[in-house]
C-alpha cells in the first residue's frame, strides 16, 4: 500500500487529498477543503497567497504520513522573489485590470504572429507576458528588486522544500516559453526588456523537488488542466474538456500544432505529461453562472443547475468568451447587454440565465471541436469531461447532441488523480502514465451521455456561428 497527498488549488477553492494505492486500485479521500477568495488592495485584486499556505500547512497537520506530496494549482499568475527567498508582493491576480490595453503595447515591439510562432500559446489578455510587460511598464522598480520569477505551484514548492523550480507545464501557460525547444523564449523576451534573469530552469513533471517532514514532494502536472488530463486517455479521436470556472477543450497530441490556422483559431500549444502538447483553447466556463450567483447569493451551484431544462430551448444565446463578460462588475447585466446588442430577449428570470448559459457553452464547445478537427485531421467520436462540470447531467447532455459525440462524464476529482498519477510515477509505484490512467479508468468509471437528437442544434448553431 502507498498513500499520496495532492494538493489542488482552483481559482475559487482548494482541497487536500489523500490517495491509496492499493491491489491495483486507487481510493481518495477529501482531507480538508478551503476558499480561495481574492483580496483588492488600493484597486489591485491579489491573491492571498499567504492564506493558502496556512491551509496548505493545516492539510498537512491532518494527513498521516505519505509517500509523497503534490501541489497543483491555476496557470499563468506568478509571484517574485527577492536576493534572501522573501515574497516581494503578494501575486496578482489573473483577472486584475492591471493588463487592461498591455497587449497592444507589447505588439508594438513583437507582432503578435512572431509571439505565436514561438511560444504557440493563445492570446490572452490575462497571460503571464502582459501581466510581466504591465509590471514591467507601471512597477519597474519592483522588478529591480526581485531575484527570481516563480510561478505559483512553484511558490508553494520551494515554501514546502526550501528549492526553487519551475515546473514544465504551469511554465508553458505564460507565453513566454517557446513550445518546440521546450525551455524559455530568450529572443522573444530580450526584445521586450522583460528580465530573463528571473527565469528558473526548467522541471519536469514526476520530479522529485526535495522532501518535507519525511515526505517526498514530488512535481506533478503542477498546472491544474495538465493534471486533469494526466488522469486520462484524451488522444486520437477522443477530445477533452477540463470543466470548472474554465473551460479547457482540446485533446493531447505528441507535437504542438504552431500554424498560421492555429493563430487564427488562437489554440494553444501548453506542455504535457510524458512529453506530449495539450492542444487546447480556452473558454470562459462556469465563470458565467459563477457570477450570476454572486449577485443572486445563491448558495451552492446545485441548485442553480437544477433550473436548466434537460430540453433545450436555444431562445437567447451568447458568446461566452465575448470580452464583456472577462470581469464584469455585474454579470447578468452583461448578459442582458450582449443580447440586446445582437437583437435577442433578454433572459427572463435565473432559470433563463442558467439556460442561456449552458446551451451557450454547449454551441462553444461544438464551433471550437470543428475547430479542432480542421487542425489535427481528426474526427472527434469522443470527448472527455472531467473536473467538476462532469457532474452537470444537463450540461453534459447538451453536449452530446450539440456535438453528436458520445460524452464521457468523469472523473470528477480528475485533477486530484491526475496529480496522484505523476506521484506515482515519481516515485516509481507504477512504471508508467499509461499503467496510472488504466488504475483511475478501473477505479473511477465515468458516466456515458450519448447524443439524441441534432435538429434543434444544428439550426441554433447556425445562429450562433453567424453571431460570433
Amino acid at each position: 500500500m502507498r498513500r499520496y497527498l495532492a494538493f489542488d488549488l482552483g481559482a475559487e477553492s482548494g482541497r487536500a487529498v489523500i490517495g491509496t494505492l492499493e491491489d491495483g486500485r486507487l481510493s481518495i479521500e477529501e482531507l480538508h477543503r478551503f476558499a480561495n477568495e481574492p483580496v483588492k488592495a488600493r484597486e489591485t485584486l491579489h491573491w492571498d497567497v499567504l492564506r493558502l499556505w496556512h491551509e496548505i500547512r493545516t492539510g498537512l497537520a491532518k494527513a498521516p504520513q505519505v509517500d509523497g506530496i503534490g501541489i497543483d494549482t491555476w496557470g499563468v499568475d506568478f509571484a517574485l522573489l527577492d536576493e534572501s527567498g522573501a515574497l516581494l508582493q503578494n501575486p496578482v491576480h489573473y483577472r486584475d485590470q492591471r493588463t487592461d490595453g498591455v497587449p497592444e503595447l507589447v505588439f508594438q515591439h513583437v507582432p503578435p504572429d512572431e509571439i505565436y510562432e514561438s511560444t504557440g500559446v493563445q492570446f490572452m489578455q490575462i497571460n503571464t507576458l502582459f501581466q510581466l510587460y504591465a509590471l514591467k511598464e507601471k512597477q519597474p522598480k519592483l522588478l529591480e528588486a526581485a531575484r527570481h520569477f516563480i510561478t505559483v505551484p512553484d511558490l508553494l514548492n520551494y515554501w514546502l522544500t526550501g528549492n526553487i523550480t519551475c515546473e514544465y507545464t504551469n511554465a508553458t501557460t505564460t507565453q513566454m516559453f517557446d513550445a518546440r525547444a521546450r525551455d524559455w523564449a530568450w529572443p522573444m523576451l530580450d526584445r521586450l526588456g522583460l528580465p530573463t534573469r528571473l527565469l528558473q530552469p526548467v522541471t519536469e513533471p514526476g520530479s522529485v523537488i526535495g522532501s518535507f517532514g519525511g515526505s517526498t514532494v514530488i512535481a506533478p502536472a503542477c498546472h491544474d488542466t495538465g493534471s486533469a488530463v494526466a488522469a486520462i486517455e484524451a488522444s486520437g479521436d477522443t477530445a477533452f474538456i477540463s470543466s470548472g470556472t474554465w473551460s479547457l477543450m482540446g485533446t493531447e497530441a505528441p507535437a504542438p500544432i504552431v500554424t498560421p490556422q492555429a493563430r487564427a483559431f488562437n489554440f494553444t500549444n501548453e506542455g504535457g505529461v510524458g512529453g506530449t502538447t495539450r492542444v487546447l483553447k480556452n473558454i470562459m466556463g462556469m465563470w458565467l453562472l459563477q457570477g450570476c450567483r454572486k449577485q443572486w447569493n445563491a448558495t451552492d451551484y446545485a441548485s442553480l443547475v437544477a433550473l436548466a431544462k434537460p430540453v433545450p430551448e436555444l431562445t437567447s444565446l451568447v458568446d461566452p468568451d465575448d470580452p464583456a463578460f472577462l470581469h464584469p462588475d455585474d454579470m447578468t447585466a452583461a448578459i442582458d447587454n450582449f443580447c440586446r446588442s445582437t437583437n435577442q430577449p433578454v433572459p427572463a428570470g435565473q432559470a433563463a440565465y442558467v439556460q442561456t448559459i449552458f446551451e451557450s457553452l454547449a454551441l462553444k464547445y461544438r464551433y471550437v471541436l470543428e475547430s479542432l478537427s480542421e487542425l489535427t485531421g481528426e474526427t472527434y467520436r469522443t470527448i472527455r469531461v472531467v473536473g467538476g462540470g462532469a457532474r452537470n447531467r444537463v450540461l453534459n447532455q447538451y453536449l452530446a447532441d450539440a456535438t453528436n459525440c458520445r460524452v464521457l462524464a468523469g472523473p470528477v476529482e480528475a485533477t486530484a488523480l491526475g496529480n496522484l498519477v505523476m506521484q506515482m510515477v515519481g516515485s516509481g509505484a507504477v512504471n508508467s502514465i499509461a499503467e496510472g490512467r488504466s488504475i483511475v479508468a478501473r477505479s473511477f468509471p465515468a458516466d456515458v451521455y450519448k447524443p439524441s437528437g441534432a435538429g434543434a442544434w444544428d439550426s441554433a448553431y447556425a445562429r450562433f456561428r453567424q453571431m460570433l
